[in-house]
């Protein structure tokens, strides 16, 4: 079986509030998935493409099994995107993309 990777970005508005998000991944959101099935996670500052872009950050995931990705999808990250949309939400220029891959 082949692990899963599953990474989100995050597009942030300003610094100031990539320092928050970074911090709150920090402060339990990335141990929260570890316990909901990933066996590692990573933050990732992502290099702006221009000086005009908006700060990003991608936090990448890697799940054992898709059984376990699915398990967590299904038991897990609901709660734990309402938080993150409580304290992260599109109203304050926020965004978030998911993607997910097989890793090779």
């Amino acid at each position: 079986m082949s692990a899963i990777a599953y990474s989100v970005t995050a597009t942030l508005p300003d610094a100031r509030t990539a320092d928050d998000y970074v911090a709150w991944l920090e402060d339990g959101h990335l141990d929260a998935v570890i316990k909901g099935g990933a066996h590692s996670a990573m933050i990732v500052r992502l290099d702006p493409a221009s000086p005009a872009d908006r700060p990003q950050v991608e936090t990448r995931y890697i799940f054992s099994t898709r059984a376990l990705f699915d398990q967590y999808l299904r038991d897990h990250a609901p709660a734990l995107r309402a938080e993150g949309l409580r304290r992260f939400p599109p109203d304050r220029g926020i965004t978030m993309t998911r993607r997910t891959g097989v890793v090779v």
